[in-house]
């Protein structure tokens, strides 16, 4: 029995091989779909191309904020800390809500409170990072679905005039995914380098942001 005890005590901080093929795999994963998302870029980089202004201010848009920015670099970090289904299920979730916020939006329907679910989605992700909080895969992807709406509905409401709604879309979500994909290699490098803790800092120091996003919303 005690042997038993002994092994499972320190099974999250080994490093069998078993262990390394998985992470290996995930990296390689993260690498194949953020060369993806680059790979879109030049295409559209030339002016002349009919659908770049769109997709050009779709993929800046996400950069453009520190709430947009910090928002989608924790739904990545909080997608590492919780490991298993959720290194896919959060980075797919909260795109795919996203845009169901933006076609809000493209339909001139009225959303309350958008600035301030904004505000919220950055503190709320600080501090779920901040203090490593792990919930059931469906529930943490509910949490991001939630905030996603309102992400998406900002961006959407800012389509420039004469662009492309659905490059404009596909700019905003590749971004947004690069900002994922950022967060989860930071998420998942710190955990294997035994660093959990500055991930955990970092989410204090996101938590404090959204905070002072907060107090200016209301």
């Amino acid at each position: 029995m005690s042997t038993q005890m002994n092994s499972s005590n320190k099974q999250p901080f080994s490093r069998s091989p078993a262990m390394s093929r998985p992470s290996a795999s995930i990296y390689g994963r993260l690498s194949a779909l953020a060369c993806a998302a680059l790979s879109i870029a030049p295409a559209f980089a030339h002016p002349g191309h009919p659908d770049a202004f769109g997709f050009n201010n779709g993929f800046a848009h996400p950069f453009s904020g520190i709430d947009h920015l910090l928002a989608m670099l924790a739904v990545g970090l909080w997608a590492a800390q919780n490991k298993r289904s959720a290194l896919w299920v959060l980075p797919l979730a909260f795109p795919l809500m996203m845009v169901v916020g933006a076609l809000l939006a493209f339909a001139g329907l009225q959303m309350p409170g958008v600035e301030t679910g904004i505000a919220a989605s950055v503190a709320v992700l600080g501090l779920l990072i901040a203090f490593a909080i792990r919930m059931p895969v469906w529930a943490s992807a509910g949490v991001v679905s939630v905030f996603a709406l309102f992400h998406g509905y900002a961006h959407g409401s800012e389509l420039p005039h004469g662009a492309s709604a659905l490059w404009y879309g596909v700019g905003f979500v590749a971004a947004t995914a690069l900002l994922h994909l950022l967060g989860l290699a930071i998420g998942l490098v710190a955990g294997q380098k035994m660093a959990a803790q500055a991930v955990r800092l970092g989410g204090v120091a996101i938590a404090a942001v959204g905070g002072y996003l907060l107090s200016g919303a209301f």
